[in-house]
């Protein structure tokens, strides 16, 4: 009897299978919504995301100095462009990260020549997309970085600098990914571009209101001082302060600035055909996400650690189902968007837009 020959897996395939299996080590929040995205895109939006934690990892390792920090992102860049070698920046970079960095960020240090492979490997439009964001992102965060402090950010304009250099490109990118899996989009890229910007906006102040203690414990805060009118009120005392009326009146004012950038998410997935069903669900599934983090902030704004306004696995599938069954009536998703924000406060139209 004749034994079967097993078929050797190619290189591109070991790549790909490694992708697949680093990122829920590295954001359980995108092994969950990346999966519904077309295959195709999937495998473009999954291998940005671990171009983007790698340069986070630099950015945020304790370890490195900042010259240390621009020296990596520099090459970083490099490597992303096909100008220097992905190995020797995984040798040079793996060994000087320090103890806190967590496994699966170190392995994906240690592997990063198999996911720029993968970014090599696709069209050329897809490539300058991420080539572009990760170019905007290495060259915007170190700025930021170096000056981190306690003391928090000016203002909602270096905020929006902030979040635009974190998060408003990744919208870019993926508007330009979009526009290449669906055609259809390409008449409305400049809109959708726009939008896109806000809609990282709101997912990044969302993020950062969540992770104001997880911040504080790294020696950085997030928040502009200009929300907090109090001319006593100092942030490198919110270990103090966080239960004061103006703590309290400053965070409702930047949930009210989030909820206008989320409103502006909402109307650029509108814009993407209903048959998209994959892409819709990737964007309304973070929305909601989104908007039930800000309730529970709103409902909690004195909230001392991010696990009292943490939103509940039965939520996440409740709040899944729910964007599924009204996919796509854009009227229909409205009417929950409106449920889900009835009592939030809300900026005008035209306030604190991301910053370019």
């Amino acid at each position: 009897m004749k034994s079967q020959s097993i078929r050797p897996i190619s290189p591109y395939q070991d790549d790909l299978y490694y992708q697949t299996h680093i990122l829920p080590g590295v954001s359980r929040t995108f092994a969950l919504t990346i999966p519904v995205l077309p295959k195709p895109l999937a495998e473009v939006v999954t291998n940005a995301y671990l171009l983007c934690r790698l340069a986070d990892t630099i950015e945020d390792d304790v370890a490195l100095s900042n010259q240390q920090k621009s020296e990596f992102h520099r090459r970083f860049v490099s490597v992303v462009e096909g100008s220097d070698n992905a190995e020797s920046f995984s040798s040079a970079l793996a060994p000087l990260l320090s103890s806190s960095v967590l496994p699966d960020e170190y392995d994906l240090v240690t592997n990063a020549a198999k996911i720029v492979r993968i970014t090599h490997g696709f069209s050329i439009k897809e490539q300058e997309a991420l080539i572009r964001c990760i170019t905007l992102m290495c060259s915007g965060m170190p700025g930021f970085q170096h000056n981190k402090s306690l003391k928090g950010l000016r203002g909602l304009d270096e905020l929006g600098a902030y979040c635009y250099v974190v998060a408003g490109v990744v919208g870019e990118m993926l508007t330009e990914l979009f526009c290449v899996h669906c055609p259809e989009l390409r008449g409305k890229r400049d809109e959708m571009m726009r939008l896109a910007v806000s809609f990282g906006q709101g997912l990044q102040m969302t993020n950062i209101l969540k992770d104001i203690w997880d911040d504080r414990q790294a020696g950085t805060c997030w928040l502009p001082r200009s929300v907090f009118v109090d001319s006593d009120f100092e942030l490198e005392q919110l270990d103090k302060l966080y239960g004061t009326e103006v703590f309290k009146i400053g965070i409702k004012k930047l949930i009210s600035v989030s909820h206008r950038h989320l409103r502006d998410g909402f109307d650029y997935t509108c814009n993407i055909p209903t048959r998209e069903t994959g892409i819709r669900k990737f964007c309304f599934w973070a929305l909601g996400l989104a908007v039930l983090t800000l309730r529970r902030i709103h409902g909690n704004p004195g909230f001392i650690s991010s696990d009292q306004i943490k939103i509940s696995r039965r939520t996440v599938r409740m709040t899944t189902l729910t964007t599924n069954l009204t996919l796509g009536n854009n009227r229909g998703l409205g009417f929950l968007l409106d449920l889900a924000t009835g009592g939030l406060p809300l900026a005008a139209a035209e306030a604190d837009k991301c910053s370019r």
